[in-house]
C-alpha cells in the first residue's frame, strides 16, 4: 500500500517540535515536518508560500497547519498537489480574525508591537499561545518557540493582520478549540469543534487529535 504523505507546518515562531505528541499510524501515513525560514525583504505571503511549497516533495499530500501555519498552508495550496488541507487553531478568512486584530489592521497598531521584547520567552509565549500559558512551562515554550528573529516576527504579525483572503475555501478542513483565546470560536464558521481546546491544543489535546486526525484524513469522520 502506498503511504499518504502528511506535511505539518507549525504556528508563528514555533518549531516543528510542537508536533512531537502527534502520532499517526505509520502503516498508512508518512509524516514530514516543515520549518519556518526567514522571509526575504518585502516578500509577500503568496511569494513566501510559493517558496515554501518547494519543500513538498510528493504528490497527493495532506497539508496540516497550526495557527499562522494554517494560514500559510492555505496560501501554499495552489502550488501543491494536495488531497486535503487541514488547519488547526487557525482561520479560513480575514473575517474570522479576532476583533482586536481587525482594529489593529485599521489603526496600524500592529506596527507598534515591540517584537524586540519577544526575546523574553514568556512574553512571546503569551502573545503566540494566549494568556493561558503556565509559568512552570516556560522551559517547554523555550523549546517550542525557537524562531525569535525580529525580522521574521515583524513580518509574520503583519501577514496575519493584513491577510487579504475574504472568501473561504470550502475544501479546507478546520479543527478549532471552543476555548481558543487568540482566534475566538465566536468568529469561526464551519469547523470541527474540540471541547476545552485552547490555542495550544496541538500540545494539550493531542490524545483527541491522535484519535481523530487519521479518521479526518481518511474521510471517515
Amino acid at each position: 500500500m502506498t503511504k499518504i504523505h502528511v506535511y505539518f507546518m507549525p504556528g508563528m515562531a514555533a518549531s516543528s517540535s510542537i508536533f512531537e505528541r502527534i502520532h499517526l499510524p505509520t502503516d498508512i501515513f508518512e509524516v514530514h515536518l516543515l520549518e519556518w525560514v526567514l522571509p526575504k525583504i518585502n516578500e509577500s505571503l503568496k511569494e513566501y508560500a510559493k517558496r515554501m511549497a518547494k519543500n513538498i516533495k510528493h504528490q497527493n499530500v495532506i497539508l496540516v497547519g497550526v495557527s499562522f501555519g494554517g494560514i500559510l498552508v492555505q496560501e501554499m495550496k495552489p502550488f501543491v498537489n494536495s488531497q486535503k488541507v487541514i488547519i488547526i487553531s487557525s482561520v479560513k478568512s480575514n473575517a474570522e480574525l479576532s476583533r482586536s486584530m481587525k482594529i489593529a489592521k485599521t489603526t496600524k497598531a500592529y506596527k507598534l508591537i515591540p517584537t524586540k521584547l519577544f526575546e523574553n520567552i514568556e512574553l512571546l509565549a503569551k502573545f503566540t499561545f494566549g494568556s493561558t500559558i503556565l509559568k512552570q512551562k516556560i522551559k517547554l515554550y523555550e523549546k517550542f518557540l525557537s524562531v525569535r528573529d525580529k525580522v521574521y516576527l515583524d513580518w509574520a504579525i503583519e501577514q496575519i493582520i493584513n491577510w487579504d483572503r475574504a472568501i473561504i475555501d470550502n475544501e479546507i478542513i478546520h479543527i478549532h478549540g471552543d476555548a481558543d483565546e487568540v482566534f475566538p470560536i465566536i468568529q469561526i464558521k464551519n469547523c470541527i469543534q474540540v471541547k476545552g481546546g485552547t490555542h495550544i491544543m496541538i500540545l494539550t489535546k493531542y490524545k483527541w487529535l491522535n484519535e481523530n486526525l487519521p479518521k479526518i484524513m481518511l474521510g471517515k469522520r
